[in-house]
This record gives structure tokens, C-alpha cells and sequence, in this order.
């Protein structure tokens, strides 16, 4: 896979959150077919192009972790209905995106 189809993929994913879900790095990597490159959704996710506005806030770690120094994001997902946990991280069993179920 190149690396413009790997992107592409990763941001179709992205643009598929529906509001007040959210999804792990690892998840897309899991969609796109290459489970190994959490790191690489990662990256991708850093590098998307403003023009696309993507919901790039939907996206977290595999703990519920926000991006750091990204002050927003909590606002994005609180306005959207997403659930927290007391120790700040996104609560992952209210508000993770089960796209096998929800299709």
C-alpha cells in the first residue's frame, strides 16, 4: 500500500465518526487493514491538511487519552455529548465509535 492510499484510507475513516463517538488510533489502523500502524494513523493524524475538515478531535489513544497541548479537543468532545472519566480521559465504554455494531 503507498503511502498517499494509506493516508487517504485514514482519512475516509476519520470523516466516518459520527459526532459524540470516538475512535482509537489503533482502531483505524485496524479498518485500513494494517493493524500495525497505530503509529502511522498517529502521524497521519498530525499532518491533515486544514481543508479536509475532518473531526480529528474523535480521535484518542487506546486509554481515552486527549492529544496534548491540543486544549480543544476536550471542548469539541464535551459539545458533542462525549463522556469523561474523573481522571480527565475520554470514557471509553460510553463514547467509543462500535462501528461492528452500529452499522
Amino acid at each position: 500500500m503507498n503511502h498517499d492510499a494509506f493516508l487517504q484510507d485514514v482519512y475516509s475513516v476519520v470523516a466516518a465518526i459520527p459526532a459524540g463517538r470516538v475512535v482509537t488510533y489503533g482502531q483505524i489502523a485496524y479498518l485500513v487493514g494494517r493493524p500495525q500502524c497505530s503509529r502511522m494513523v498517529g502521524q497521519a493524524m498530525h499532518n491533515v491538511p486544514e481543508d479536509l475538515h475532518l473531526p480529528c478531535h474523535r480521535v484518542v489513544n487506546s486509554q481515552g487519552r486527549l492529544v496534548p497541548g491540543w486544549t480543544e479537543q476536550r471542548a469539541l468532545l464535551k459539545s458533542e455529548g462525549v463522556r469523561f472519566r474523573a481522571n480527565g480521559f475520554v470514557d471509553m465504554k460510553k463514547s467509543q465509535w462500535e462501528f461492528m455494531k452500529e452499522q
